[in-house]
Formats: C-alpha cells, sequence, structure tokens
C-alpha cells in the first residue's frame, strides 16, 4: 500500500471500525488568554445586542399590527374604571427601539466584562487544580 494511502486510509473507513492509526492524545487546557476571552465575549455582547434591538422592533411591529395594545387598553380602562385609558399612548416605536438599544449596550458591556474576568478566575482555579483534562482523536 502506498505512503499516501496509508495515511488518508482512516478517511475511507467506516466509523464503527477500529483504526489502528488512530491517535488520542490527551492535553490539558491550563491558561486562557484574557485578551481573547475579551475579544470573544465582546463579539457575542454585540450579536446579542443586535438580536435584542430587532426582536424589539419586530414585536413592536407584529403588537401594533395586530391591534394588542388596543385590547390592552380596554382590559386596563375597564380594570381601572377609566374607558379613556390608551396603551399605546405610553410608548412608540422610537421609544421601544431606544430603550432595546440602552438595554443592548449594557449587556454589551456586562458580557464583555464577564468574559474577561471568567478568564481569568478560570486561570487562577487552574494554577491551583492543574486545569482540566481534554482528549483529542485524530478519526
Amino acid at each position: 500500500m502506498s505512503r499516501v494511502k496509508e495515511k488518508l486510509k482512516w478517511l475511507t473507513e467506516a466509523e464503527d471500525t477500529n483504526v489502528t492509526g488512530a491517535t488520542h492524545v490527551r492535553l490539558r487546557l491550563v491558561y486562557i488568554d484574557w485578551v481573547s476571552a475579551l475579544k470573544v465575549s465582546f463579539l457575542i455582547g454585540v450579536v446579542q445586542a443586535v438580536i435584542i434591538i430587532v426582536a424589539t422592533a419586530v414585536l413592536n411591529v407584529v403588537i401594533v399590527q395586530t391591534h394588542l395594545f388596543d385590547a390592552a387598553s380596554a382590559v386596563i380602562g375597564t380594570v381601572i374604571g377609566n374607558s379613556a385609558f390608551d396603551v399605546s399612548s405610553l410608548t412608540n416605536f422610537g421609544q421601544a427601539i431606544a430603550f432595546a438599544f440602552a438595554i443592548g449596550i449594557l449587556n454589551l458591556v456586562i458580557i464583555t466584562v464577564m468574559g474577561a474576568l471568567t478568564a481569568i478566575i478560570y486561570n487562577v482555579i487552574a494554577k491551583i487544580t492543574g486545569g482540566i483534562k481534554i482528549g483529542f482523536s485524530n478519526k
């Protein structure tokens, strides 16, 4: 058998067969770079902020188009005894998006800081305990 065929043999064999050439490696995760964790958590925070803003916009449009504000106004008006109560006068689309933007930015900052702190805390714990063992295989 040629050398290339031997190296690529594990690609062509079925999952349930035992490959004699498979290599298993056990490594320890003993350090996480806090700057890398900061970058990743920042990107996660940006994604969640965009999701919050888009979800708020979609929900606001759906609620307005299905006249749920009118139904809520009628229910609240009968409960408090004021038939002129209007829920839609309390907020509008711009206010809802501005509030979602503020919450998204606040969450972005919190997620970013928590990502870096988690990496720092893990590094301290890994120094004490020796880290986490992780197994890898080429199959």
